[in-house]
């Protein structure tokens, strides 16, 4: 059955794989899923993630993290959907849980954390929230 939100089915894995208590999980790979997964790293969320190349697009396999035998990840959330996009200015960008999640925001300068866009003082398109 094909999937009509790739990135809603990357972060379902990521929670289905994390609360199933998993090492890893594999996703179809996109440049959009790589550079999601790359924020997540430097973030914290998951422990590393590697592009593996086959005949098709390619997989991307993820080792998720935990502490005390519980999941990093405490709540994933898409924001903007395909039915409804979600755009925001800079100043106007989601803070998650008063610093101690991430919104992962698409603007023109590439994908980047909330803090990094109100930074560069750019908005976009707000992806999903996580911590």
């Amino acid at each position: 059955m094909p999937v009509t939100d790739t990135i809603a089915d990357f972060l379902t894995r990521i929670r289905n794989g994390s609360s199933a208590k998993h090492k890893s999980i594999e996703v179809p790979s996109s440049n959009l899923k790589i550079a999601i997964a790359q924020i997540l790293k430097d973030q914290g969320f998951i422990a590393d993630f590697s592009k593996v190349d086959d005949s098709k697009q390619g997989v991307l396999h993820v080792k998720l993290r935990y502490y005390l035998g519980q999941p990093v990840i405490r709540e994933v959330k898409r924001v903007s959907k395909p039915g409804r996009r979600v755009y925001a200015p800079a100043d106007k960008l989601p803070r998650v849980h008063n610093g101690l999640g991430v919104a992962i925001v698409s603007t023109p300068r590439g994908v980047m954390t909330d803090k990094q866009a109100r930074r560069e003082n750019v908005g976009g398109e707000v992806l999903c929230t996580i911590w």
